[in-house]
């Protein structure tokens, strides 16, 4: 079944009503008709499936058949930090970031960033990764779409850090030297429901003076695995560990 995002709770009703872009998704490509279900997924995190019960020359109306069962998003909300890397591959993080239950994702330029991009090349970027976003989530039965912010400066980024209760940075001099427990510890310490912040730096990796003044600010500094990866796998490393640790193991302390 097809799934939609709602910018608004969930309120029981007897009709739920689709407009806009929704509308010509429903009724000009998947070409539905009346009695066809489809999920809708609200902003707190409920999703129900309903079934079309008439369609007009401007909006696609529905009643709720029940609610979804099951929790799909990861207990802790984990917040990707990219330094901007070349070409596509902020797409590709964003869009395998999502399926792997990302709940946000930042962009921002480290010290070894080669792309440079003014306001209007960002903001063009941030509605196509946003696009991407919703289409991953869609596809993944997520909950929530993932939000997309791209900053413009370096000081941006480090204003925002304080707002996170845990922070990690991925950092492949850490697993050159042979550190593999950081980041286990660190998900293992993290109670439900915690905005955890993991930093990444671009193909160039995070400069000695970005991990020691992110180390300064409280930031747990972890190797991940004793193989070097690339910018567009790291995140996806991470990721998937937090989903083993916390939703396969089911082992998160909050210690």
């Amino acid at each position: 079944m097809q799934r939609y995002f709602l910018e608004e709770p969930y309120q029981q009703k007897d009709r739920f009503v689709l407009v806009g872009e929704p509308y010509h998704h429903i009724t000009r490509v998947m070409r539905m008709t009346p009695e066809d279900r489809v999920y809708l997924a609200f902003s707190d995190q409920v999703a129900i499936i309903a079934e079309i019960t008439a369609i007009t020359e401007n909006e696609v109306e529905l009643k709720e058949v029940m609610k979804e069962q099951g929790q799909k998003e990861l207990p802790s909300m984990i917040t990707i930090a990219s330094g901007y890397p070349k070409g596509e591959k902020l797409d590709w993080i964003v869009q395998k970031g999502t399926e792997l239950g990302a709940h946000a994702f930042l962009g921002f330029p480290a010290k070894t960033s080669v792309v440079k991009w003014d306001e209007k090349k960002r903001n063009k970027r941030q509605q196509r990764l946003a696009k991407i976003a919703q289409e991953a989530a869609e596809q993944a039965h997520r909950q929530v779409v993932p939000q997309v912010e791209l900053l413009s400066t370096a000081s941006e980024f480090y204003q925002q850090i304080s707002s996170y209760d845990k922070v990690l940075v991925a950092y492949e001099e850490s697993a050159k030297r042979g550190e593999l427990a950081n980041l286990a510890q660190a998900l293992q310490k993290s109670g439900s429901g915690l905005r955890i912040l993991a930093i990444f730096g671009p193909e160039g990796g995070l400069t000695t003076d970005e991990v020691e003044k992110l180390s300064a600010e409280g930031a747990v500094i972890c190797g991940l695995g004793p193989r070097i990866l690339r910018t567009e796998t790291a995140p996806l490393y991470l990721l998937s560990a937090a989903s083993y640790q916390w939703e396969l193991l089911g082992e998160q302390d909050g210690k």
